[in-house]
């Protein structure tokens, strides 16, 4: 294939490699049943000095405030806050908002690509998908198997230009209630899901081709 007709399908492939990320982060964050199984896997209770309804209670809060479309700063049903924590909580917020946005145009912009190439019987953007959404993990999923503790810090580092995230156990117990351990968890969730659907479009990419080659010469 030229370089130029190969051009719409690099950006498809770009686009479903976006809806991908975007839709594993969500559904992650989404997925209550993996904090659920850590409070006591990571025996949150102990370390937060709370029973396992009121951390519930206070982590469905947060979930619900990141999910919404709403603006405003959270509250806890049952925590204080300082001001600054108030504040990052506000910034990663905007930061899963970007996600979905992200999500919904890749969405969209897919959905019109896929019928485009359908009816013109190319489907070499699967490949592209699937070789650009398997070299995030590749190489994010490198760096946390060498440092978990320094790709958090770096992470935080890259993402806020404050330090709000270094929470005081004082004025935002809910830090006592979201142990490094289970953020390591969702970054493995995340990337199993970017790899699960590099592996659905490589899949999809080989079923297509050898579908279109036995129509070629039937």
């Amino acid at each position: 294939m030229k370089m130029w007709k190969k051009l719409p399908h690099v950006l498809l492939g770009l686009a479903l490699t976006c809806f991908i990320i975007a839709g594993s982060v969500i559904f992650t964050l989404a997925f209550r049943p993996l904090y659920y199984h850590d409070i006591k896997s990571l025996s949150i209770q102990a370390q937060s000095g709370m029973e396992e309804e009121e951390i519930r209670r206070n982590y469905d809060a947060l979930i619900d405030y990141n999910m919404s479309w709403e603006k405003g700063l959270l509250e806890f049903p049952t925590l204080p806050q300082s001001r600054e924590g108030q504040i990052h909580f506000a910034e990663v917020k905007d930061i899963f908002d970007l996600f979905k946005y992200v999500g919904i145009a890749a969405f969209f912009l897919s959905v019109a690509g896929v019928v485009w190439a359908a009816g013109k019987r190319e489907f070499f953007y699967l490949k592209y998908a699937s070789i650009l959404s398997v070299a995030l993990p590749a190489c994010v999923g490198a760096l946390v198997a060498v440092n978990w503790d320094k790709a958090f810090v770096l992470f935080h580092e890259i993402a806020f230009d404050n330090d709000f995230w270094l929470f005081d156990p004082v004025t935002d117990p809910v830090i006592q209630m979201l142990p490094d351990a289970f953020f390591l968890h969702c970054a493995v969730m995340i990337l199993g899901g970017i790899v699960v659907g590099s592996l659905v479009c490589g899949l999809a990419f080989r079923t297509c081709t050898r579908r279109d080659s036995r129509k070629k010469r039937a």
